[in-house]
Order: C-alpha cells, then structure tokens, then sequence
C-alpha cells in the first residue's frame, strides 16, 4: 500500500501570497519524477487556480483565506484549491464569474492532466487538480 502525503496550506486572499502557494507545491512536484517543464506547468497552474479564487470573493471576504490541499504519491500530485469566500450559497448566485475565469480555466486543463471544478451548498469552491507522473495516468 503506498503512502499519500498530504500538505495543507492556508493563505490570505491577497496576490501578494500566490508565490508562497506556488513555492509550496514547487517544492512537492520537485521531489518527483516531474520534469522541469511539468513542476513549471504545475506551478502556473496553482497560480492560476489561487488567482480566480481571489477574485471571485466578495469585499466582505477579503479576510477569509485560500486553503491549499496538496497530495502525493509516486504516480501523481493532486492539488486542490479550496474558496470559503463565495458571497452566496448555491441557489442564492447573483455575482457574474470574473471576466478571465473561463481562460483560466483553460489553461488549468492545458497544464494538467485532470481538473475538476465543484461548488457545495454552502458555497464553497474546490478546484482539483491532478497531474501524472509521465507513464503512469490511470
């Protein structure tokens, strides 16, 4: 049975704190069988991921962190992105997406080998994201 590792990170909603996250998962990519292009790849797309959740929250948000959720094993790296800072609920949306979500994205799902996107009812935003180790993609 092989071992996950798990590192959670929590950051403030300010831009200034998206190169802290990418540094993190820099550093967990880098003890893998990763390339450098895909440690690179991974990091934008971390960046990426942090930067739509800042954007999406409200004024009243500011103060509520980004929660960073990395996992490891020999064959993939799973990052997930959590966003407590959503100003409704589901059901309740009224606040149009920020106006670059779409090309960010996109360029989430270039970079990585899965993506996945989900809201809870309590209007929480997960972005998971998952990229193989070369030759091992389930």
């Amino acid at each position: 049975m092989e071992q996950i590792d798990l590192v959670e990170l929590r950051i403030p909603r300010k831009p200034e704190f998206v190169s802290v996250a990418r540094l993190a998962v820099s550093g967990i990519a880098g003890r893998m069988d990763f390339s450098y292009d895909e440690v690179e790849d991974i990091k934008l797309a971390v960046g990426e991921a942090c930067t739509s959740a800042m954007k999406s929250g409200s004024l009243e948000s500011a103060s509520s962190p980004i929660t960073i959720r990395c996992e490891s094993d020999p064959h993939r790296i799973s990052i997930e992105v959590l966003d407590h800072a959503h100003p409704n609920p589901r059901g309740n949306r009224n606040v149009n997406p920020p106006a670059d979500e779409p090309i960010s994205r996109l360029l989430m799902e270039v970079l990585m080998d899965e993506v996945d996107v989900k809201e809870d009812e309590d209007g929480i935003v997960s972005v998971r994201m998952t990229k193989y180790v070369s030759g091992d993609e389930a």
